[in-house]
């Protein structure tokens, strides 16, 4: 046992004293947090680059109609000076855009707009809703008109009507928690991934590991000293203490940067800039995240950052570390064991196939799973052990019944005695063997040899 701890050690500090695991470790959750919060806060900033647009209307529809954003402001102009704009390509003008609004307008629905660059999407689609919703207007009028009816209008928008689902999760006393669905699958999804992540790089490191040593005979001088068993597990269970490092280092770190970012981008302040105007978020078109931004108001986003602590993060960070550290020895040790019965890369990627295939496996359902955490596949992929670390951790933020992850857990806790056993038993053969490439059969042999 002291000889694994003193292997342990030295594994330990030898990659976390490098530097690229100080850099990567620090700048990660930096990375992430702007991924997240950098779009909204520049969506922000740009909202003060204001961009003239000069509107030529043949049709005298929309004069004085046309409202402005924080970003777009519109100009009526005469022919006179719309040919003169033309003509110089909107050269040694203030303008960013020439709008060139015809006489059918109501028949052919088709405007044109010139510039000397390709204008941006905010400015295009502010374009768009305004003179839709003009159009709209117009034709409403008609129809009031027409049919006679004075509150014909009022009547119409009356009908309109939008839901907003609220979503409360019960507790053991009856109460209810604000939750979102949507947020949980935001959860579920990055916990499942970076239990993958670490699983697949920290097993890949340590059967690297040991193919290299067994390749260089280094291991020939190490088992003079140490048993194989005690340098397999020293290796798993050092690297295994890196990953938990990081990780803890991770949460802090992303805890520090959620605080400094709620209290900086998500202020009042900050809120009723963010919805004044169109930004760039708010003018994605039909996309996913601009029908979402479209009609944020500081509230919806309070809303939101209650959601977010809501979710019990203390429950999902402890069965993180249970399902990583569980999920990490099934696999490292299959993959020490690969590595160990082999000589080259060439020979191993023919023992990886079976061990990689679930991993994988379980990201391709992931996306089934989110949609129906409960249904069949859901259930039984996160109670099979080589799959229940991802899919369990995508199913824990919705709500999963304590004796479903005891039981998943109490698996998965079996099948890694039962690997970890195997993986001993051919390291302790396959790693002072050398010259012969190992079938199937001959590791199932391995097996049988008493120590």
């Amino acid at each position: 046992m002291n000889k694994t701890l003193i292997i342990f050690k030295r594994e330990y500090l030898t990659r976390v004293k490098k530097k690229s695991f100080l850099i990567l470790t620090l700048i990660t959750p930096f990375l992430f947090a702007g991924i997240v919060f950098l779009p909204g806060y520049l969506a922000t900033r740009e909202n003060k680059q204001e961009h003239k647009v000069a509107v030529l209307d043949h049709s005298s529809i929309f004069l004085g109609e046309l409202k402005n954003s924080n970003s777009t402001h519109f100009f009526f102009i005469q022919k006179d000076e719309y040919e003169i704009l033309r003509q110089n390509n909107l050269k040694n003008s203030d303008y960013y855009a020439l709008l060139e609004i015809p006489q059918s307008i109501l028949v052919s629905n088709r405007v044109l707009v010139y510039s000397n660059r390709q204008i941006n999407l905010d400015v295009k689609n502010h374009i768009n809703r305004q003179l839709e919703s003009h159009i709209e207007n117009q034709k409403r009028a008609k129809l009031v008109e027409q049919v006679g009816v004075p509150d014909l209008e009022r009547q119409l928008q009356e009908t309109r009507t939008r839901i907003s689902v609220e979503t409360l999760k019960l507790g053991e006393d009856g109460a209810g928690r604000q939750g979102s669905t949507e947020i949980a699958m935001i959860v579920g999804y990055a916990a499942g991934f970076l239990i993958y992540m670490f699983v697949f790089i920290y097993g890949s490191m340590v059967m690297r590991g040991v193919l290299e040593e067994k390749q260089s005979r280094i291991v020939e001088i190490i088992i003079s000293s140490a048993k194989p068993v005690q340098l397999m597990m020293g290796k798993i269970l050092a690297l295994a203490a890196v990953g938990l490092t990081q990780f803890m280092l991770w949460v802090v770190l992303m805890a520090a940067i959620f605080t400094g970012a709620k209290s900086m981008f998500f202020n009042e302040e900050a809120l009723q800039q963010m919805t004044q105007g169109d930004n760039v978020m708010m003018s994605a078109g039909n996309g996913a995240m601009g029908g979402m931004m479209n009609n944020v108001d500081p509230e919806q986003i309070q809303t939101i950052m209650n959601q977010i602590q809501g979710i019990n993060f203390v429950q999902i960070i402890t069965l993180f570390l249970v399902y990583f550290i569980l999920g990490y020895l099934l696999y490292s040790s299959l993959m020490a064991a690969v590595a160990a019965a082999v000589d080259s890369e060439e020979d191993m990627n023919q023992f990886m196939l079976p061990i990689t295939v679930p991993l994988i496996g379980a990201i391709i359902i992931l996306a089934n799973v989110i949609k129906n955490p409960e249904g069949p596949l859901a259930f039984w992929a996160s109670h099979i052990p080589f799959t229940s670390p991802i899919i369990m951790m995508v199913r824990i933020p919705f709500g999963v019944p304590w004796y479903e992850i005891a039981i998943s857990v109490g698996i998965l806790a079996l099948s890694t005695y039962g690997a970890v056993w195997i993986a001993a038993k051919i390291y302790r053969v396959g790693i002072l063997m050398y010259g012969k490439k190992p079938s199937w059969k001959e590791l199932g042999k391995w097996l049988t040899y008493r120590s």
